[in-house]
């Protein structure tokens, strides 16, 4: 048998066409992509093989954590301590403890002055009792202002008399 070689297979023109197609388009944009080569790698940031020293970047980032836990913890005290920082700038205290006696244990005496009046009063763990009120600074005589622990006790002394008298 002899083969036909007259006959072309249908396949082989299109199949040639398309190959010339790409032979064409390759060597035209060959010359262009070697053109553009230099182009694009300098648009590429340069890549540096080792990494810069991070010791400033880390120094930075704990004082930034530190200023602001110190802002946020200064915030907190004043947020508690309002009331306390707005009286100390205004008037001064009227209520104050003039003196202060122990008795022993969890039991205490205290004067205390709120403007011209004085108190005595006796503490203990079952609570606060008013013992007396007590003559005003100003009608006190001079000596008996003086500071000792004789004159608190006259002043106790006085206050318990005249409570059962």
């Amino acid at each position: 048998m002899r083969k036909n070689n007259s006959i072309a297979s249908p396949a082989s023109p299109p199949c040639l066409l398309f190959t010339s197609y790409v032979a064409l388009a390759c060597a035209v944009s060959a010359p262009l992509l070697l053109s553009a080569a230099p182009l694009l790698s300098t648009n590429l940031p340069p890549i540096s093989p080792a990494l810069p020293d991070a010791s400033f970047s880390v120094i930075r980032v704990f004082g930034a954590l530190a200023l602001v836990l110190g802002l946020f913890l200064g915030g907190v005290w004043i947020f508690k301590n309002w009331q306390r920082v707005t009286l100390h700038r205004g008037r001064a205290s009227q209520l104050q403890i003039v003196e202060m006696k122990s008795l022993g244990g969890k039991h205490a005496l205290y004067v205390v002055g709120y403007q011209q009046q004085r108190l005595l009063l006796a503490c203990s763990p079952g609570g606060v009792s008013l013992v007396s009120h007590l003559p005003a600074e100003d009608a006190m005589p001079v000596a008996s202002q003086a500071v000792g622990g004789e004159n608190f006790m006259q002043a106790l002394q006085n206050a318990v008399q005249a409570k059962a008298g």
